[in-house]
């Protein structure tokens, strides 16, 4: 078969919904070699995090005025350039398909995440809230399966895009190759060295936004003996405002942010840390759990919503809001060895159902 992609994500995130759309290209890549993996990128601007398998083609637009309004391409003209390299299957990583796309005869998938924009628009401008749900509204409805990320996010899209049930598929995601592979010591202590690591800290892990609650976590260990360290992108109003009360609060020594960490380095982080904290108010999935999970660590996150999916029945669950909460979970995860063994040698067996071979299968499942 040749199967399409909307591979903008996988060239040009490096968060996310990047991650997403490179591990599912590469292990479909690997597990089922004999199709065609064209993956179509509105501009040849990239991060370096995906190398193309011998069965993958780029395809970016190919003349100079499609080039200068690539954004219109991905999302209309892309349709006749997917019938003329006779694509059997288009796949939407990240919530979108192509308009038009409904009166060819190629099959359509898309993935979506999760609808934040509409469970929190407060987060959102309006014309984005609005833009967010027109492109995910008429993708759902216009294909032929929805895959969703869990069952919150099935839930969901029944609910706010009007969708019915037996369309919409839940297969979960994993993680990159890089968290679940053993690294030397010697670039194991060239990382330590490099980015000043503490011997013993929590670890955070995602983009400092308000719904990420970053707040609550630096909070809840003000009076704990431990430092954090946190990895994302601290250049918002609220990264700001988390910062100010580190300073106010004479939290500096305690409280590490890095920056330009390589996913290797990033997997050997996850793999020093004494424990991973991800408060999350909300999250279509949540990622960086697996990640935690795949390299030993013990996982504390949030209640309800899509977080015990992720982290199975041996992770802790707090009330995200609650900053008495997360700090008495951290405390008991710190001061118990035995319990923290556990929850790292269980977390790990769980997290085996979101290795590559099973997850390939059941994205595989939806194309036949």
């Amino acid at each position: 078969m040749k199967i399409g992609y909307d591979a903008k994500r996988a060239f040009h995130n490096t968060t996310g919904l990047g991650n997403y759309s490179r591990d599912l290209l590469r292990i479909l890549s690997k597990h089922y070699p004999n199709n065609i993996y064209y993956l179509y990128n509105p501009k040849s601007k990239k991060v370096n995090r995906y190398k193309l398998a011998n069965n993958n083609i780029e395809v970016l637009p190919k003349s100079k005025f499609w080039k200068k309004l690539s954004s219109i391409w991905r999302q209309r003209a892309i349709v006749k350039q997917l019938v003329k390299d006779k694509i059997d299957i288009y796949h939407g990583l990240s919530g979108e398909l192509p308009r038009g796309i409904g009166k060819t005869n190629i099959k359509t998938i898309v993935t979506i995440h999760d609808l934040i924009f509409v469970r929190y628009p407060e987060l959102y401008s309006f014309f984005d809230r609005k833009i967010h749900f027109n492109k995910f509204k008429y993708a759902a409805q216009t294909a032929d399966v929805v895959i969703a990320i869990s069952e919150q996010t099935k839930r969901d899209i029944v609910q706010f895009l009007d969708v019915k049930t037996e369309k919409i598929k839940v297969v979960y995601q994993g993680c990159a190759n890089a968290f679940k592979k053993e690294h030397s010591i010697e670039l194991i202590n060239k990382t330590k060295d490099k980015f000043n690591l503490p011997t013993n800290f929590i670890l955070n892990v995602g983009t400092i936004e308000e719904r990420k609650n970053l707040l609550n976590l630096v909070k809840s260990i003000k009076n704990i003996d431990t430092k954090l360290v946190v990895i994302g992108n601290d250049k918002s109003d609220y990264a700001k405002k988390v910062k100010q009360y580190i300073a106010d609060n004479n939290l500096l020594h305690k409280v590490q942010f890095l920056k330009n960490v390589a996913l290797n380095e990033l997997a050997i982080i996850y793999k020093l840390a004494t424990l991973f904290v991800y408060p999350s108010i909300f999250e279509g999935f949540g990622i960086p759990i697996i990640e935690a999970l795949y390299s030993k660590t013990a996982v504390i996150s949030s209640k309800d919503g899509c977080f015990i999916e992720a982290g199975g029945a041996n992770s802790i669950y707090v009330n995200p809001l609650e900053v008495s909460e997360i700090s008495s979970a951290i405390n008991l995860v710190l001061n118990n060895t035995n319990k923290k063994k556990e929850m790292e040698e269980k977390g790990f067996d769980y997290a085996q159902r979101f290795n590559d071979e099973i997850i390939a299968k059941n994205i595989y499942k939806q194309y036949l």
